[in-house]
């Protein structure tokens, strides 16, 4: 099989694009916060699913699209497969905090496991390099083992945890918001 070739993608062809992202898991990162005298204790630790969890786009009333109107100044990257759409990374500046975000990482589960989304996480490297920004930065759920595995092997650690981004029962629901980042060496 040839690789996929990847190249620019324009909000005119794209905006509203829906990603069908899904995913299936059998473990989390158990999130826990304990209140101490001066301070809180965060722990971060992997357990196991009685039976194992698919999230997906229909659960939520916020699918995944590319150039939604609250990314100003996205732009994106296309994998294509004999023309066919079969990856996607959407960046976004985010000039206040000089650091560019992943909006949007999706490879097609037939594409998974050819170098594709690595492909893409350099790409997006590049593009923190090219600017002169300090981090590559996303998020991800603590439920989502497999994209944290990724991410760590591609160089990102968590920078940072939100308990209660989704729901005021995030934690309870074992889908709490991690940021995960890369530190550009300025």
């Amino acid at each position: 099989m040839q690789p996929a070739l990847i190249k620019r993608i324009y909000k005119k062809d794209y905006e509203g694009f829906r990603l069908p992202i899904e995913y299936t898991t059998e473990s989390y990162y158990d999130v826990s916060l304990s209140r101490l005298e001066g301070g809180w204790d965060i722990g971060i630790v992997k357990r196991g699913f009685e039976k194992p969890v698919t999230h997906a786009q229909e659960e939520y009333d916020y699918p995944d699209k590319l150039f939604q109107k609250h990314w100003k100044g996205a732009f994106a990257y296309g994998a294509f497969a004999n023309e066919t759409l079969v990856g996607v990374i959407e960046l976004c500046p985010e000039a206040w905090a000089n650091r560019i975000r992943v909006t949007e990482l999706w490879v097609d589960k037939d594409h998974r496991g050819q170098g594709l989304g690595r492909r893409l996480i350099d790409l997006a490297k590049a593009q923190v390099k090219k600017r002169g920004a300090r981090m590559l930065i996303l998020e991800t759920q603590s439920c989502n083992v497999n994209a944290i595995g990724f991410y760590l092997h591609e160089g990102l650690d968590l920078v940072g945890v939100l308990t209660c981004d989704y729901s005021n029962t995030d934690l309870e629901r074992k889908e709490v918001r991690l940021e995960m980042g890369w530190m550009n060496k300025i």
